[in-house]
């Protein structure tokens, strides 16, 4: 069993055992009905006094055959609207970048801890998508609005 095999059974049993409440993360079924521990879906809860609060957000987590050697790709929808991610649903987030801020040890929780505390929190420093990144540095009416819209969409957010 390859190692990234080994990481990934082990990720899942901590995430059944201990995972942060409201949030849910699975590795999708094959058509064969076995699992795929390479491609997760997750879903990550707006925090608590913000804009994203009301939804719960769906994620695709893909790792790679060198995980964790090199960060898993972690992708919203496409279209999804936020500074910090890219029109495709990529998120740019410094753990997610090994040239930056991922080290192997990095688990499945602080993955999508970060990416919950970058909802509220954008970087403005590295802006993924122009018209989001432009309505929050220039226009928060237009930012918040939108946001709100966009957690009214999630709202009863599940998947099976």
């Amino acid at each position: 069993m390859s190692l990234t095999k080994i990481r990934l059974q082990e990720e899942r049993k901590l995430w059944r055992k201990d995972h942060p409440f409201g949030f849910f993360a699975k590795p999708v079924k094959t058509a064969d009905g076995s699992l795929d521990l390479t491609t997760w879906k997750a879903g990550i809860p707006g925090r608590d006094n913000t804009l994203w609060a009301e939804g719960t957000y769906p994620v695709t987590i893909t790792f790679p055959d060198e995980y964790p050697s090199k960060p898993p790709k972690v992708k919203f929808p496409a279209g999804f609207y936020h500074p910090n991610v890219y029109p495709s649903g990529t998120i740019c987030l410094s753990i997610l970048n090994e040239e930056q801020d991922w080290r192997p040890a990095i688990t499945l929780k602080q993955i999508v801890l970060g990416i919950q505390e970058l909802l509220g929190n954008p970087n403005p420093d590295s802006p993924a998508q122009e018209p989001a990144w432009r309505a929050f540095a220039k226009d928060k009416v237009t930012y918040e609005k939108k946001i709100k819209e966009q957690a009214k969409r999630y709202v009863n957010y599940s998947f099976n």
